[in-house]
């Protein structure tokens, strides 16, 4: 088995983490750690960048900006690991020793699974940009200054937003971004998209929810003023005036490695769900068990 690892090198806590799961896999599995990461870890092991990976799974050690990044560059298998924020998408909390031993032992055995999300394909200006895991912002280039966005579905202008932008998300996205705009949470494995405005000008904040197999263009309408379209937060270019952003599901899969437990199960405890959370049910070490394969 060869397993990859990358982190948010500016964390500690996840150099450590690291280093800690290099201890863990020791010769059961063969390293390679991700040179675009640049660990400072002094072991002599193979170095990779994320595009060129060729292993079982990957090991992503940070906060979710490090799942998201690692997703944008790799198809790869992926393991998030919480270390000290958040971590909404995250599977393991590597604050817990325990159940970071717990889920390396796991993966090395192969008790796990393969959860494959919906992932957004995007063209700005008529330049392919990285696949969307979460969402694609579109909004004004200048600050605190609203603007006027068409949505056009399949072809058909539907309507136009006056806001400070449009958000077009994912499932996975709905605990993000969109989130916070008052848009709605699906859960992973529902296929559909997002579509949400950001502070709407005299307009009631409602979202809606499309099938994944509509073409979703957004054309802003903001005179001279170029706007800005941001994948995941990670990347973003420049939409000049007169230009469109065209959205729709992508052939290509975000793939998480997972141990059981329920998408809504992952969220609980993070002050995202709508309902007050029950104290937490006996449900073994790692929720749900997963068999090893046959």
């Amino acid at each position: 088995m060869k397993i990859a690892i990358t982190a948010n090198a500016e964390k500690p806590s996840a150099r450590e983490l690291v280093r800690r799961a290099i201890d863990l896999i020791g010769d059961r599995a063969e390293i390679v750690l991700a040179e675009d990461a640049h660990l400072p870890i002094d072991a002599p092991l193979p170095r990779a960048p994320l595009a060129d990976l060729t292993a079982d799974a990957i090991v992503a050690i940070g906060g979710d900006g490090t799942y998201l990044s690692t997703l944008q560059r790799t198809n790869v298998p992926l393991l998030a690991v919480n270390a000290g924020t958040v971590g909404v998408l995250a599977e393991v909390d590597g604050r817990n020793a325990s159940e970071f031993e717990t889920a390396i032992g796991r993966l090395l055995r192969g008790y796990y699974f393969v959860e494959e999300r919906m992932k957004l394909a995007v063209q700005a200006a008529g330049v392919a940009m990285p696949d969307a895991t979460n969402e694609v912002v579109i909004h004004s280039g200048r600050p605190a200054k609203m603007g006027r966005f068409d949505i056009i579905l399949d072809g058909r202008h539907i309507g136009r937003l006056q806001a400070d932008g449009v958000i077009i998300a994912t499932p996975t996205g709905s605990t993000g971004y969109s989130l916070s705009a008052l848009g709605p949470i699906v859960e992973t494995g529902v296929e559909g998209i997002v579509i949400v405005a950001i502070a709407p000008f005299r307009a009631v904040a409602r979202a809606i929810v499309v099938e994944p197999l509509h073409t979703i263009t957004i054309r802003p309408q903001s005179g001279e003023i170029h706007s800005l379209a941001v994948i995941d937060g990670q990347v973003e270019t420049r939409v000049a005036p007169g230009g469109s952003v065209l959205v729709y599901r992508s052939p290509r899969r975000a793939r998480f490695i997972r141990f059981g437990a329920t998408n809504l199960s992952r969220l609980r405890g993070k002050g995202i769900l709508p309902w007050a959370e029950a104290p937490d049910e006996k449900e073994g070490p790692d929720g749900a068990d997963v068999p090893p394969p046959a």
